[in-house]
């Protein structure tokens, strides 16, 4: 292995070009490698179930990492302690084990104030943040005054270090504000991986709060402070913070922190263009929503990355290491994505198309562990046996949507109480249909062999010494059989149900 390839193994490597100054005077170019290691980031908020919007960033998030041998991080952003909830917590964590994807390491935020406040009072003794005693401000939130927005309080920002170490001293509460500079001209810039070129006047950006009068962090410190802390290479999330990004790089740097790599996602919306809220628009904004539908994970996954990505080559159905290798930020679109539902239905028709494109495709070994919890869900418990069970989940699978479909529209096969729907029955009361399947029963239970070949050969032969066509038995056997009038081939059916049951259900038409 040469020495690029071992780094690639471990690092993110980007080759550039810069100009150098040559030998002479002359201008010479040289090729720079720059290393460092890709280390990506999730940071949900326990205040909520998991929205599929942060689900999807969860998901872009591990993809690129992934593909790049990089580190994927889950941060539990938690310093909300008047919003979070237990509940919350559980939901993002039974969401993101249902995807089945994992992460590497696992940090909280609640465990890392010290470090949040480390970083203001660094910040603040550089003069480079200020303390706000005014009390309109002690709690942090920064309002609109007159006609223009609040941008910083004169009297705070311009107060002498001695005064304001005095206040302070006498325990009058106080926000630290970043002091952001003002009247040079200097404008916050940097390159997202997707909207491109983006740049912002400082005299543009609010003193924002680092620390609130309780000493707790804002959102904008603790961030910035633990993604530093952690070494995070990119940040990837939502384009509802891509004007944040201002104020963080300010902070990076007044932190004397390496700055990351940004790239926004578009924003997830309904087909009316409303941005998806779980008030407006219910359950279709929650992952549990497809789990609980009896979505396959790995469907789900697929349907996610195509609002908002697409892999440039018109390919949909992908496995998980399609996805992994095809992964670019040069393949996220710009404009939202819509998530199609209606008012009475919250599954997206083509989410639901991708879950049974993977449910009929993939390994059967991997599809009956789901198969089978979603019989247990509801109340049935078919024959342990391994072997068998897969094969009937192979059988009966290709012309299922869900993993629910194998309760419902699959029941006759794991259990005795099922339906017979209305054409079910009318084809089971054509002509003597049931007097002929009682006597194939007969015949089955005393054949030697019971496989597809041995089933067909026996029905055949019955229905040419009855005179009567073979479509009777077959349509009569299904109905009688399953219930439907539906389903595998007829012959399969048969062999997925099992001599046994068969006999017994033929034998009391």
């Amino acid at each position: 292995m040469s020495s690029l390839e071992a780094i690639k193994s471990y690092a993110f490597v980007v080759l550039t070009r810069r100009r150098n100054a040559g030998t002479g005077g002359r201008a010479g170019r040289a090729d720079i490698l720059v290393v460092y290691m890709l280390r990506v980031r999730f940071a949900p908020s326990p205040t909520g179930y998991l929205h599929i919007g942060s689900a999807r960033t969860f998901i872009f998030n591990w993809l690129f990492a992934r593909r790049h041998g990089g580190t994927m991080i889950l941060r539990i952003d938690d310093t909300d302690v008047d919003r979070n909830t237990q509940a919350s917590l559980d939901s993002i964590f039974d969401g993101l084990n249902w995807l089945g994807l994992g992460w590497d390491e696992l940090y909280r935020q609640s465990d890392r104030l010290a470090l949040h406040q480390d970083t203001a009072r660094a910040i603040l003794e550089k003069g480079l943040a200020y303390r706000d005693f005014t009390p309109a401000h002690a709690g942090g939130d920064d309002a609109s005054h007159g006609d223009g927005p609040w941008l910083f309080n004169p009297g705070m920002r311009e107060m002498t270090a001695e005064e304001s170490d005095r206040r302070a001293a006498a325990g009058e509460p106080f926000v630290v504000r970043f002091r952001v500079p003002r009247g040079t001209g200097r404008r916050v810039e940097f390159l997202d991986l997707v909207y491109g070129a983006q740049s912002k006047a400082c005299d543009d950006i609010e003193d924002f709060a680092l620390l609130r009068s309780n000493g707790m962090p804002t959102y904008h410190l603790a961030s910035c402070a633990d993604d530093a802390d952690l070494r995070i290479s990119h940040i990837v999330r939502g384009q509802d913070h891509l004007s944040n990004t201002f104020k963080h790089i300010l902070i990076f740097e007044a932190a004397g922190a390496a700055i990351p790599q940004f790239a926004h996602l578009p924003l997830l919306v309904a087909p009316d263009g409303a941005k998806l809220s779980k008030r407006k628009h219910g359950p279709v904004v929650s992952v549990t929503t497809y789990r609980d539908a009896g979505f396959v994970p790995h469907a789900y996954v697929n349907f996610l990355c195509l609002l908002g990505w697409s892999p440039k080559d018109n390919r949909e159905k992908m496995a998980r290491e399609e996805l992994t290798a095809a992964f670019a930020f040069e393949g996220v679109n710009r404009s939202n994505a819509v998530v199609n539902f209606k008012e009475e239905d919250p599954i997206d028709p083509k989410a639901l198309w991708l879950n049974s494109e993977h449910l009929r495709t993939m390994p059967a070994a991997e599809l009956a562990p789901m198969a089978r919890a979603a019989l247990a869900s509801a109340g049935i418990t078919p024959p342990y046996d391994e072997a068998w069970f897969a094969d009937a989940v192979d059988v009966i699978r290709s012309r299922f949507f869900t993993l629910r479909d194998f309760a419902t529209r699959g029941r006759a096969y794991f259990a005795e109480d099922y339906e017979m729907t209305p054409e079910a029955l009318e084809k089971l009361n054509q002509g003597n249909a049931r007097e002929l399947l009682r006597e194939l029963a007969a015949r089955l239970a005393a054949a030697a062999d019971f496989t597809e070949q041995s089933v067909e050969a026996e029905l055949r032969a019955l229905a040419v010494e009855r005179g009567v066509k073979a479509g009777l038995l077959i349509n009569g056997s299904r109905a009688a059989l399953t219930g439907q009038t539906v389903g595998p081939s007829a012959f399969a059916v048969f062999a997925a149900i099992g001599r046994e049951r068969v006999v017994a259900r033929l034998s009391q038409v």
